[in-house]
């Protein structure tokens, strides 16, 4: 009788042998360069980590050359790679085996797992692949791959399937092959124990395939679905500059700690009403693409229909908002594209607005109570004048008497105060920027979607 689990090992090394892609990461078995490519593998595709990858090793070359560099710069290496705590998780590692460890990555598996951002599959496929330990690698392809060959029906998104999972997969590895074993298995499931069309013609171990006999292997492994991701509904200002800012755009440094940290992004906002908690997500108000620009002409023309009641309520949000929070005062035109970002556990449905700046706020209690006062439509044009962070940049028309349209009405050109040698004052954490100041500066996706179809526009 046939020893299934012997069958499997053997013929799945033979197979990997002659089928295994020629990857960077696989020119050798250097510590770094293995768990490298596994952080920036995790949720991501082969393909996609390439280009990422030689362009990390490349910039970082050591874990040393790692440790060392200011973070703003390893995460503008990653941008576009997403899970940017990935990236900081990895610094923060490499920090720690300088450290620890004089620069050297210990070939202990309690050692590694105790570095930032290193889990039991991390850990082992460093172990497995660098130092030839055996240890088991389990993610979600060799999850797959082994719930199908043993017909194993156990829910597999439940931690103790997991640990099952990995002490059958430390059974299986081959004296003095862990490395190539456990490559071979996450080779298998990426390449042909896919998730929805299983190859199982090309499949090396097909024959004493349990899932496959009993007609499962379509239907395994059992996971439970997760709870869908929120939906937030965000209203963004793409906001233009002008006079010594003309052909910039503000942006802004998101904080120290949270998602996104010391990101850089377009203002933006929760829409009033905008968190869909619980629900289902659905595509949004007529969306069919991810990122639509709604008018290409009106990025650099400023001409747009007329709004509708829906976007003058977003506008009038908008700009309220954001005097109030940090006392930018500008005025948006009209929607210009809808954009979506996809977090784990949050979708951002993102409604751009092009922009134009006016002034910044004093900031003191005179001056709030002033601005309140203006959206309540209760000063006089002298009394509104005296609200702005300069007398010399009060607009040269009075603000709309109506309420409603109050902020709509106070953005004019910066043109003037900066002709008169005064220089606006930002809010802490902003900047105006060019296309060129984005070689320096990391943003997460969508906000490089939405400025770069911009900067195509103008």
């Amino acid at each position: 009788m046939v020893d299934i689990h012997l069958y499997f090992s053997q013929e799945l090394l033979g197979w990997f042998h002659i089928h295994k892609r020629t990857l960077p990461w696989r020119q050798n078995r250097d510590p770094y360069r293995v768990w490298v490519s596994e952080i920036m593998l995790q949720q991501t595709r082969v393909d996609t980590v390439i280009p990422y990858y030689e362009r990390f090793m490349e910039r970082f070359p050591s874990v040393t050359a790692l440790a060392e560099a200011p973070e703003p710069e390893v995460l503008k290496c990653w941008e576009g790679l997403g899970y940017y705590s990935r990236a900081r998780n990895l610094q923060a590692g490499a920090r720690e085996v300088v450290d620890k460890y004089n620069g050297v990555i210990p070939d202990d598996a309690d050692a590694v797992a105790g570095l930032k951002g290193i889990g039991p599959y991390t850990r082992g496929a460093v172990m497995s692949i660098a130092f030839n330990r055996p240890e088991p690698a389990v993610d979600g392809n060799v999850m797959r791959v082994l719930s199908r060959y043993f017909c194993l029906e156990d829910d597999i998104a439940k931690p103790r399937t997991r640990v099952q999972l990995e002490h059958l997969a430390r059974s299986l590895i081959p004296e003095g092959a862990a490395g190539d074993f456990n490559q071979a298995l996450m080779e298998l499931g990426a390449l042909v124990c896919t998730p929805k069309s299983p190859g199982c013609l090309t499949c090396p171990v097909m024959v004493h395939c349990q899932g496959r006999l009993a007609g499962k292997e379509t239907v395994l492994p059992i996971k439970t679905k997760a709870k869908p991701p929120r939906e937030e509904r965000r209203l963004v200002a793409l906001i233009e500059g002008n006079g010594a800012h003309a052909g910039k755009v503000l942006v802004r440094q998101r904080p120290e700690t949270g998602l996104l940290a010391q990101m850089w992004e377009l203002p933006h906002l929760l829409e009033d009403g905008g968190n869909q908690d619980g629900q289902t997500p659905k595509t949004g108000r007529g969306r069919k693409k991810k990122d639509t620009v709604m008018e290409e002409t009106s990025a650099g023309s400023g001409l747009a229909s007329a709004p509708d009641s829906n976007q003058s309520a977003q506008m009038e949000q908008l700009g309220r908002s954001l005097a109030a929070e940090t006392r930018l005062l500008v005025r948006p035109r009209h929607r210009w594209m809808e954009a979506e970002h996809v977090f784990s556990h949050i979708i951002w449905k993102m409604d751009v607005f092009l922009s134009d700046f006016g002034f910044v706020l004093k900031e003191n209690e005179e001056q709030k109570s002033q601005y309140e006062a203006v959206l309540r439509g209760e000063l006089t044009a002298a009394e509104q004048r005296a609200s702005y962070w300069r007398s010399e940049t009060a607009p040269a028309r009075v603000l709309s008497e109506s309420p409603v349209s109050a902020v709509n009405e106070i953005a004019v050109s910066s043109n003037e105060p900066e002709q008169q040698g005064h220089e606006i004052p930002l809010p802490e954490g902003y900047r105006w920027i060019s296309p060129e100041d984005m070689r320096e500066l990391a943003f997460p996706n969508v906000f490089l979607r939405i400025l770069r179809n911009y900067w195509e526009l103008n």
